[in-house]
């Protein structure tokens, strides 16, 4: 493992949280998240996921609230915002807070980009952009499902966050990174025991992922049918992209994808409501059961 790879690896530990949440649009919202990113460095988490299609912008207020955490966007997306004004973000952010930020870039989804096409391609100009720029590879990572995007993801950038994944494609995505670069799924938790009101807060967050391609696909590639990515999923795909239950099964579920090879797991916290509100009691009760 290079030095800059295990670096990263320590800097972001083994537990992040993921919520587009943390997204700040109002000088308001900005308090509130800033507070709310304090007590996730207080808990423990080594990482902050700007759900979503997020810039460096929102990074701003986190990072200057918290001392050591790690803030990163996942994603921005590529489509919206030239490589030379990604790159010039990235530089102001590491003048005023070295180390803090990781740019996490994506090719979107199809169905939410105007003239999509040859997103694959369009990734290795973006990257070659950012080396024109002094973007440094090991300052990036890639939102990367596919093994032609994982690969990208191993050769010309830190690694990958691969979204709305399982373990079984941690340890497909593993095998193509690699042990040097990092390997830090999303994953999606709902503190629920009962079977019916926790796979029903599921499938409603999860219908509209259902609603992409590049999800879909993805699912297919694994061994799911097409009955099982209809009606807002079926029981064995939402157990599958989701923890819920007691503590330890929480617990259990989440280890796998250590278990499967990777190195740091976004945790999502679903709940029902608001996708916008910030969920700090189950934030503290995940850190608890962490421990």
């Amino acid at each position: 493992m290079s030095d800059t790879a295990a670096a990263l690896r320590k800097s972001v530990g083994r537990y992040g949280v993921w919520s587009a949440a943390l997204r700040a649009e109002d000088a308001e919202g900005r308090g509130a998240r800033a507070e709310a990113s304090a007590e996730l460095e207080e808990l423990g988490f080594g990482a902050l996921w700007l759900g979503g299609n997020s810039f460096a912008e929102h990074a701003v207020p986190l990072i200057e609230a918290t001392s050591r955490i790690v803030v990163g966007t996942s994603i921005q997306s590529i489509w919206e915002h030239e490589a030379s004004e990604a790159a010039a973000r990235f530089a102001e952010l590491e003048v005023a807070r070295p180390g803090r930020f990781v740019l996490g870039l994506g090719v979107s989804h199809g169905p939410m980009v105007k003239g999509y096409e040859r997103p694959y391609s369009a990734m290795v100009a973006y990257l070659d952009a950012l080396d024109r720029a002094g973007v440094p590879d090991h300052r990036r990572l890639l939102a990367a499902l596919g093994p032609k995007m994982l690969e990208l993801s191993r050769d010309r950038a830190a690694g990958a966050i691969p979204y709305l994944v399982t373990p079984e494609h941690t340890a497909k995505a593993r095998e193509i990174l690699g042990d040097g670069p990092l390997l830090a799924p999303e994953f999606k938790v709902v503190l629920e025991s009962d079977p019916a009101r926790a796979r029903a807060t599921a499938r409603g967050y999860l219908g509209r992922y259902l609603q992409l391609p590049n999800y879909t696909n993805n699912f297919l590639r694994l061994g799911f049918t097409d009955a099982d990515v209809a009606d807002g999923g079926s029981d064995r795909l939402i157990d599958a992209v989701f923890a819920w239950g007691g503590d330890d099964t929480v617990r259990r579920r989440i280890a796998e994808f250590h278990e499967a090879g990777a190195d740091h797991v976004a945790l999502q916290l679903v709940e029902d409501g608001p996708a916008t509100s910030l969920p700090r009691e189950g934030w503290r009760r995940l850190a608890a059961l962490l421990r």
